[in-house]
Protein backbone atom coordinates (compact mmCIF):
# COMPACT_ATOMS: atom_id res chain seq x y z
CA UNK A 1 0.00 0.00 0.00
CA UNK A 2 1.62 3.06 -0.97
CA UNK A 3 0.35 6.50 -0.73
CA UNK A 4 3.05 9.00 -2.30
CA UNK A 5 1.77 12.40 -1.87
CA UNK A 6 -1.17 13.98 0.46
CA UNK A 7 -2.99 16.99 0.20
CA UNK A 8 -0.60 19.04 2.11
CA UNK A 9 1.56 18.76 -0.60
CA UNK A 10 -0.67 20.16 -3.05
CA UNK A 11 -1.13 23.84 -4.41
CA UNK A 12 -3.84 25.84 -2.68
CA UNK A 13 -6.31 25.57 -5.64
CA UNK A 14 -6.29 21.80 -5.69
CA UNK A 15 -6.26 22.20 -1.57
CA UNK A 16 -9.91 23.74 -2.24
CA UNK A 17 -10.76 21.14 -4.95
CA UNK A 18 -9.93 18.42 -2.11
CA UNK A 19 -11.52 19.83 0.25
CA UNK A 20 -15.05 20.51 -1.39
CA UNK A 21 -15.01 16.74 -2.73
CA UNK A 22 -14.12 15.83 0.97
CA UNK A 23 -17.23 17.58 2.74
CA UNK A 24 -19.53 16.07 0.09
CA UNK A 25 -20.34 13.35 1.96
CA UNK A 26 -23.55 13.01 0.32
CA UNK A 27 -22.07 12.97 -3.09
CA UNK A 28 -23.11 9.14 -4.55
CA UNK A 29 -26.68 9.80 -3.25
CA UNK A 30 -26.71 13.12 -5.85
CA UNK A 31 -24.60 12.12 -8.51
CA UNK A 32 -26.95 9.88 -10.45
CA UNK A 33 -25.58 11.46 -14.26
CA UNK A 34 -21.83 10.85 -12.67
CA UNK A 35 -22.63 7.60 -12.26
CA UNK A 36 -24.56 7.23 -15.84
CA UNK A 37 -21.21 8.17 -17.29
CA UNK A 38 -19.05 5.87 -15.46
CA UNK A 39 -21.12 2.64 -16.95
CA UNK A 40 -20.81 5.07 -20.92
CA UNK A 41 -17.27 4.50 -19.85
CA UNK A 42 -16.93 0.68 -18.90
CA UNK A 43 -18.88 -0.22 -21.92
CA UNK A 44 -16.28 2.28 -24.31
CA UNK A 45 -13.31 -0.08 -23.16
CA UNK A 46 -11.97 -1.87 -25.75
CA UNK A 47 -10.26 -4.95 -24.01
CA UNK A 48 -11.54 -6.38 -20.40
CA UNK A 49 -8.44 -8.00 -20.38
CA UNK A 50 -5.20 -5.10 -19.53
CA UNK A 51 -1.95 -5.09 -18.56
CA UNK A 52 -1.93 -1.99 -16.98
CA UNK A 53 -5.11 0.37 -15.78
CA UNK A 54 -4.21 3.76 -15.01
CA UNK A 55 -7.52 5.34 -13.50
CA UNK A 56 -6.99 9.00 -12.88
CA UNK A 57 -9.17 10.91 -10.52
CA UNK A 58 -11.08 7.96 -8.89
CA UNK A 59 -13.25 9.82 -6.15
CA UNK A 60 -15.59 8.05 -4.41
CA UNK A 61 -14.60 4.77 -6.35
CA UNK A 62 -18.03 4.50 -8.77
CA UNK A 63 -15.62 3.73 -11.56
CA UNK A 64 -12.83 1.55 -9.83
CA UNK A 65 -16.20 -0.57 -8.53
CA UNK A 66 -17.39 -1.03 -12.11
CA UNK A 67 -13.59 -1.61 -13.37
CA UNK A 68 -12.80 -4.08 -10.35
CA UNK A 69 -15.53 -6.49 -11.25
CA UNK A 70 -15.31 -6.11 -15.15
CA UNK A 71 -12.01 -5.58 -16.20
CA UNK A 72 -9.05 -8.00 -15.47
CA UNK A 73 -5.37 -5.96 -15.43
CA UNK A 74 -1.82 -7.34 -14.21
CA UNK A 75 -1.45 -3.37 -12.60
CA UNK A 76 -3.63 -1.48 -11.39
CA UNK A 77 -2.96 2.33 -10.57
CA UNK A 78 -5.53 4.20 -9.11
CA UNK A 79 -5.00 7.77 -8.52
CA UNK A 80 -7.12 10.44 -6.35
CA UNK A 81 -6.25 14.34 -4.93
CA UNK A 82 -8.43 13.36 -1.79
CA UNK A 83 -6.49 11.74 0.88
CA UNK A 84 -9.59 10.87 2.59
CA UNK A 85 -10.56 8.25 -0.16
CA UNK A 86 -7.39 6.34 0.12
CA UNK A 87 -8.36 3.49 2.21
CA UNK A 88 -11.77 3.22 0.49
CA UNK A 89 -10.54 3.48 -3.20
CA UNK A 90 -7.79 0.35 -1.32
CA UNK A 91 -10.97 -1.60 -0.04
CA UNK A 92 -12.10 -1.74 -3.50
CA UNK A 93 -8.92 -3.01 -5.30
CA UNK A 94 -7.13 -4.45 -2.99
CA UNK A 95 -4.20 -5.37 -5.19
CA UNK A 96 -4.30 -1.59 -6.71
CA UNK A 97 -0.86 0.91 -6.26
CA UNK A 98 -3.29 4.06 -4.47
CA UNK A 99 -1.82 7.12 -5.80
CA UNK A 100 -2.80 10.28 -3.64
CA UNK A 101 -2.12 13.63 -5.15
CA UNK A 102 -1.94 16.29 -8.17
CA UNK A 103 -2.15 13.97 -11.16
CA UNK A 104 -1.13 17.14 -13.07
CA UNK A 105 2.14 16.89 -11.11
CA UNK A 106 2.70 13.77 -10.11
CA UNK A 107 4.31 10.64 -11.24
CA UNK A 108 1.46 8.34 -12.02
CA UNK A 109 3.93 5.50 -13.59
CA UNK A 110 3.34 3.91 -16.45
CA UNK A 111 3.60 2.45 -19.50
CA UNK A 112 -0.23 1.51 -19.13
CA UNK A 113 -2.31 -0.06 -21.63
CA UNK A 114 -5.54 2.11 -20.54
CA UNK A 115 -5.65 5.13 -18.89
CA UNK A 116 -9.34 6.25 -17.73
CA UNK A 117 -11.48 9.16 -15.89
CA UNK A 118 -14.44 9.77 -15.30
CA UNK A 119 -15.36 13.73 -14.76
CA UNK A 120 -12.61 14.48 -13.43
CA UNK A 121 -9.77 16.41 -15.50
CA UNK A 122 -11.88 19.50 -15.66
CA UNK A 123 -10.63 20.23 -12.22
CA UNK A 124 -7.12 20.36 -14.07
CA UNK A 125 -5.13 24.07 -14.08
CA UNK A 126 -4.53 22.82 -17.56
CA UNK A 127 -7.04 20.23 -18.43
CA UNK A 128 -5.60 19.59 -22.42
CA UNK A 129 -2.34 18.75 -21.49
CA UNK A 130 -3.52 15.67 -20.13
CA UNK A 131 -3.51 14.74 -23.29
CA UNK A 132 -0.10 14.59 -23.96
CA UNK A 133 0.54 13.42 -20.54
CA UNK A 134 -1.57 10.18 -21.31
CA UNK A 135 -0.20 9.54 -24.46
CA UNK A 136 3.70 9.51 -23.00
CA UNK A 137 1.71 6.63 -20.37
CA UNK A 138 0.05 4.53 -22.84
CA UNK A 139 1.78 1.74 -24.14
CA UNK A 140 1.65 1.45 -28.13
CA UNK A 141 -2.36 1.23 -29.23
CA UNK A 142 -3.10 1.89 -25.72
CA UNK A 143 -6.92 3.36 -25.16
CA UNK A 144 -7.09 6.87 -23.40
CA UNK A 145 -10.85 6.98 -22.14
CA UNK A 146 -12.05 10.34 -20.74
CA UNK A 147 -15.11 12.07 -19.36
CA UNK A 148 -15.76 15.34 -19.04
CA UNK A 149 -18.01 18.43 -19.47
CA UNK A 150 -18.96 20.72 -22.85
CA UNK A 151 -19.08 24.66 -22.36
CA UNK A 152 -22.57 24.02 -22.32
CA UNK A 153 -22.53 22.35 -18.86
CA UNK A 154 -24.06 24.29 -16.05
CA UNK A 155 -24.77 26.98 -18.69
CA UNK A 156 -27.56 28.41 -16.23
CA UNK A 157 -25.59 28.82 -13.11
CA UNK A 158 -23.41 30.43 -16.05
CA UNK A 159 -25.94 32.49 -17.30
CA UNK A 160 -27.49 33.96 -14.23
CA UNK A 161 -24.17 34.13 -11.71
CA UNK A 162 -21.49 34.41 -14.34
CA UNK A 163 -19.72 31.37 -12.49
CA UNK A 164 -18.01 28.60 -14.52
CA UNK A 165 -15.23 26.25 -14.66
CA UNK A 166 -13.51 26.73 -18.33
CA UNK A 167 -14.27 23.61 -20.16
CA UNK A 168 -12.27 23.51 -23.36
CA UNK A 169 -14.68 23.14 -26.20
CA UNK A 170 -14.01 19.91 -28.76
CA UNK A 171 -12.21 21.61 -31.53
CA UNK A 172 -9.60 22.04 -28.77
CA UNK A 173 -9.60 18.50 -27.36
CA UNK A 174 -9.55 17.37 -31.25
CA UNK A 175 -5.94 19.41 -31.90
CA UNK A 176 -4.60 18.27 -28.50
CA UNK A 177 -4.94 14.55 -29.72
CA UNK A 178 -3.98 15.15 -32.74
CA UNK A 179 -0.89 17.23 -31.77
CA UNK A 180 -0.52 13.96 -29.04
CA UNK A 181 -0.40 11.74 -31.81
CA UNK A 182 -3.62 9.67 -30.92
CA UNK A 183 -5.23 7.61 -33.37
CA UNK A 184 -8.86 6.62 -34.08
CA UNK A 185 -9.96 9.76 -32.07
CA UNK A 186 -13.62 9.58 -31.33
CA UNK A 187 -15.23 12.68 -29.65
CA UNK A 188 -19.29 12.19 -28.60
CA UNK A 189 -21.19 14.52 -26.11
CA UNK A 190 -24.43 13.43 -24.11
CA UNK A 191 -26.67 16.40 -22.77
CA UNK A 192 -29.23 15.62 -19.63
CA UNK A 193 -31.38 18.26 -18.81
CA UNK A 194 -32.23 17.41 -14.81
CA UNK A 195 -35.52 18.65 -13.12
CA UNK A 196 -35.32 20.11 -9.81
CA UNK A 197 -38.26 21.53 -7.74
CA UNK A 198 -37.03 25.13 -7.16
CA UNK A 199 -33.58 26.84 -8.21
CA UNK A 200 -32.66 26.87 -4.50
CA UNK A 201 -32.52 22.41 -4.72
CA UNK A 202 -29.94 23.36 -7.90
CA UNK A 203 -27.56 24.93 -6.01
CA UNK A 204 -28.28 22.20 -2.97
CA UNK A 205 -27.54 19.57 -5.35
CA UNK A 206 -24.27 21.58 -6.94
CA UNK A 207 -22.99 21.47 -3.73
CA UNK A 208 -23.97 17.85 -2.93
CA UNK A 209 -21.89 16.75 -5.80
CA UNK A 210 -18.41 18.94 -4.31
CA UNK A 211 -19.15 22.46 -6.61
CA UNK A 212 -19.45 25.36 -4.86
CA UNK A 213 -20.76 28.07 -7.56
CA UNK A 214 -19.15 30.75 -5.57
CA UNK A 215 -15.67 28.92 -5.91
CA UNK A 216 -15.21 28.98 -9.43
CA UNK A 217 -14.11 31.48 -12.02
CA UNK A 218 -15.76 34.17 -14.19
CA UNK A 219 -16.34 33.59 -17.70
CA UNK A 220 -14.90 37.21 -18.35
CA UNK A 221 -11.95 35.91 -16.22
CA UNK A 222 -11.75 31.92 -17.16
CA UNK A 223 -8.20 31.61 -19.02
CA UNK A 224 -5.51 29.91 -16.87
CA UNK A 225 -7.23 31.49 -13.39
CA UNK A 226 -7.54 29.26 -10.77
CA UNK A 227 -10.29 28.39 -8.58
CA UNK A 228 -10.78 31.07 -5.83
CA UNK A 229 -8.48 33.15 -7.61
CA UNK A 230 -9.54 36.46 -8.56
CA UNK A 231 -9.17 39.16 -11.13
CA UNK A 232 -7.60 42.53 -10.38
CA UNK A 233 -10.28 45.00 -8.94
CA UNK A 234 -13.13 42.23 -8.64
CA UNK A 235 -14.25 41.23 -5.25
CA UNK A 236 -15.35 37.35 -4.74
CA UNK A 237 -18.50 35.79 -5.97
CA UNK A 238 -20.64 35.81 -2.51
CA UNK A 239 -24.33 34.86 -2.03
CA UNK A 240 -26.46 37.15 -0.22
CA UNK A 241 -29.87 37.49 0.20
CA UNK A 242 -30.77 39.61 -2.56
CA UNK A 243 -28.52 37.83 -5.09
CA UNK A 244 -30.26 34.58 -3.96
CA UNK A 245 -33.52 36.16 -4.71
CA UNK A 246 -32.88 37.42 -7.92
CA UNK A 247 -31.21 34.14 -9.03
CA UNK A 248 -34.45 32.29 -8.44
CA UNK A 249 -36.60 35.13 -9.93
CA UNK A 250 -34.81 34.71 -13.08
CA UNK A 251 -34.12 30.53 -12.79
CA UNK A 252 -37.89 30.28 -13.23
CA UNK A 253 -38.50 32.94 -15.91
CA UNK A 254 -35.48 31.90 -17.93
CA UNK A 255 -35.10 28.00 -17.69
CA UNK A 256 -38.31 26.50 -16.14
CA UNK A 257 -40.13 23.51 -17.39
CA UNK A 258 -42.83 20.87 -16.43
CA UNK A 259 -41.38 17.46 -15.32
CA UNK A 260 -42.34 13.86 -16.20
CA UNK A 261 -45.40 13.96 -13.30
CA UNK A 262 -46.67 17.14 -14.66
CA UNK A 263 -45.07 19.51 -12.64
CA UNK A 264 -43.60 22.73 -12.29
CA UNK A 265 -39.87 22.23 -12.69
CA UNK A 266 -36.43 24.37 -13.29
CA UNK A 267 -33.62 22.51 -15.29
CA UNK A 268 -29.93 21.87 -14.81
CA UNK A 269 -28.12 21.21 -17.91
CA UNK A 270 -25.50 18.36 -17.51
CA UNK A 271 -23.57 18.44 -21.44
CA UNK A 272 -21.00 15.58 -21.25
CA UNK A 273 -17.85 15.02 -23.54
CA UNK A 274 -16.37 11.64 -23.77
CA UNK A 275 -12.54 11.15 -25.25
CA UNK A 276 -12.37 7.50 -27.23
CA UNK A 277 -8.35 7.31 -28.65
CA UNK A 278 -5.99 5.35 -28.95
CA UNK A 279 -1.53 5.92 -29.12
CA UNK A 280 0.56 5.59 -31.63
Amino acid sequence: MEYPLTTSELSARKQTIARHFSQASQYDKHAHIQQQVCQHLLMAIDNTNQDSVLEVGAGTGKLTQLLAAHVKSARWSINELCEQQATHLQDLLPQAQILIGDAETMDLGGEHSLVISANAIQWFDDPLSFVAQSASKLKPNGQLLLSTFTPDNFLQIKTLTGQGLHYPDISEWQSALDQAGFRHIKLSTQRFEVPFTKPYEVLKHMKMTGVSTNQTHSNQTCGKQTIGEQAPNTHPFVWTKTRLQTFERDYWQQFSGIDERGQPCVYLTYDILVIDAHSP
